[in-house]
């Protein structure tokens, strides 16, 4: 900036090579020109750099048999309310408010805007201000020698106004705010995600610990059904009908039984524990978690348009498409490093070696023009980084493309085991009731001296393997529900996804749209 300061001062009104001062503005831009031409000839070489992956169509994945439309709905924000239970509800909201993971994921969230603000920054002029004051001494036989300055003490004041300007010629500034946006948006999705994995978890933890006291509830009836033998077997042994034999054995099928009482009461404490931990509470948070009251849900239709709008419901797959689009965005960045920069600086402020002169008009300097900086010879560090950028936008692709097959089966999944599970309940509640006829049958004929303790002892191993499959399918179903939730997204639904028009696209279409590098 001094040079371009002092060169009209040495110059006068015409310059020692003949241009007036009028003309140095035309000449600069002539030149710079050419050397900007000379230097695209020259980075123009991109070298073989290339993608090598495409992101999946839901049409190239079939899934049209195993997910029809059904004419259903997708699950909505508050698709705890179905389950009819005020505690879950409560327990969900606490669980976001509080979860220390879920606070990280937000946190990064807020992180990511940031960093999009400082990258649009590089869109605006830079201003600055800069003022000093340098009290020092001049050599006498340095360049003041035999001046008035050599030798003697001064005090140097400046005060200057700077402004710089990137003229982002080649789109690199742009480019890299389009990424950071999309990565700001994946990052959101992410957060979604997230929150989605804790509030499913809430869920089907709370449904297991519903399940659990369901299976309580049957080894107390198991309990309270062997003492009832015991007492029965004790009646017989005194009668003469039955020996020692029975009864002991009778004895030992209460112990066993309250054995696995405690175990299910054992599982019922970790259920509790582990709910803590998600509400992101201590243990103790736990202990006051009433019995849930959970109901059975019908099983829900799958909507139309399943495979092609799952793309736009799932924030894991909203995410992985927006790392597609920041990852595309980086190669233009990449590939904008390969052409020269081209920046305007200019500079306005007064400067004396005499404070007392600073502010007079003579003080004043001032100055302006391009600059042009020419990645000629980097060592390949440029292509290299093309290179990664291209391989990092395959990693991105196929990641996505991964998390579309995955959403996908992942929702096949759960649809089809909560119909087989439907179809076994059925078949099931048949077969606990044949059951427990069989063994109200067999403890009538032992009470009458007509049947074996033996034969009613198999008839209740019968009855209580149909009510612990009656519970654990009950169970199970819930859970199975509750992934199904998750699989379609649980009510989540992108603002906008990239490349997409409303006006003209829907999102299944918007989401397919991969940029294209060459």
């Amino acid at each position: 900036m001094n040079a371009l300061n002092s060169a009209p001062q040495a110059l006068g009104s015409r310059g020692r090579t003949g241009y007036t001062r009028a003309q140095w503005p035309a000449r600069l831009g002539v030149a710079l020109s050419a050397i900007a031409l000379a230097a695209l000839a020259g980075c123009a070489n991109l070298g073989n750099s290339h993608s090598t992956q495409t992101l999946t169509s839901p049409e190239q994945l079939a899934s049209a048999k195993t997910l029809p439309s059904q004419g259903g709905q997708w699950p909505t924000m508050n698709w705890v309310d179905q389950f009819n239970d005020p505690q879950l509800h409560a327990l969900v909201d606490e669980a976001i408010k509080d979860n220390p993971n879920l606070q990280v994921a937000f946190a990064r969230v807020r992180a990511s805007r940031a960093m999009a603000d400082v990258v649009r920054g590089n869109l605006y002029p830079s201003v600055g201000l800069d003022a000093e004051m340098t009290r020092q001494r001049l050599s006498s036989y340095d360049l003041f020698e035999g001046t008035p300055l050599g030798g003697n003490w001064f005090t140097e004041s400046k005060i200057q106004l700077g402004v710089s300007y990137d003229l982002d010629f080649w789109g690199k500034n742009r480019s890299a705010l389009e990424a950071a946006l999309s990565d700001d948006k994946a990052m959101e999705a992410e957060s979604q995600a997230a929150r989605l994995m804790l509030s499913t978890s809430v869920a089907r933890t709370y449904a297991k610990l519903a399940a659990l006291y369901a299976q309580r509830d049957v080894a107390q009836r198991t309990i309270d059904q062997r003492k009832d033998l015991t007492n029965l077997a004790g009646q017989r042994l005194r009668a003469g009908l039955d020996t020692q034999v029975e009864t002991t054995q009778a004895r030992a099928n209460v112990a066993a039984a309250q054995t696995e009482l405690e175990q299910v009461d054992e599982q019922i404490a970790l259920a509790r524990n582990q709910l803590a931990a998600l509400l992101g509470k201590g243990p103790d948070r736990g202990l006051s978690i009433a019995r849930p009251t959970l109901l059975a849900q019908s099983t829900p239709k799958l909507p139309n348009n399943l495979t092609i709008d799952l793309i736009g419901r799932r924030p894991d797959l909203v995410a992985a498409r927006w790392r597609v689009e920041a990852a595309s965005k980086d190669i233009d960045v990449a590939k904008a490093e390969f052409l020269p920069d081209i920046s305007l600086t200019a500079f306005l402020g007064v400067a004396s070696i005499l404070p007392e002169n600073l502010l007079l008009g003579n003080s004043r300097q001032l100055g302006i023009g391009p600059a042009l900086k020419l990645p000629i010879f980097q060592g390949g560090k440029l292509r290299a980084n093309l290179r990664g950028k291209y391989a990092s936008y395959d990693a991105a692709v196929a990641s996505y493309n991964q998390t579309l097959t995955e959403a996908l089966h992942d929702t096949a999944d759960q649809i089809t085991a909560l119909h087989s599970i439907d179809s076994q309940i059925t078949i099931q509640r048949t077969a606990l009731s044949e059951a427990e006829r069989a063994y109200s049958l067999a403890r009538t004929r032992y009470g009458a001296g007509l049947g074996t303790q033996l034969t009613v002892l198999n008839a209740e191993t019968t009855v209580l393997q149909q009510r612990k499959l009656a519970t654990d399918l009950q169970a199970r179903r819930l859970d199975v529900q509750m992934a199904l939730i998750k699989a379609l997204g649980g009510g989540y639904t992108a603002e906008e996804l990239p490349g997409a028009k409303p006006e003209h696209m829907t999102t299944g279409e918007a989401a397919q749209q991969a940029p294209s590098h060459s």
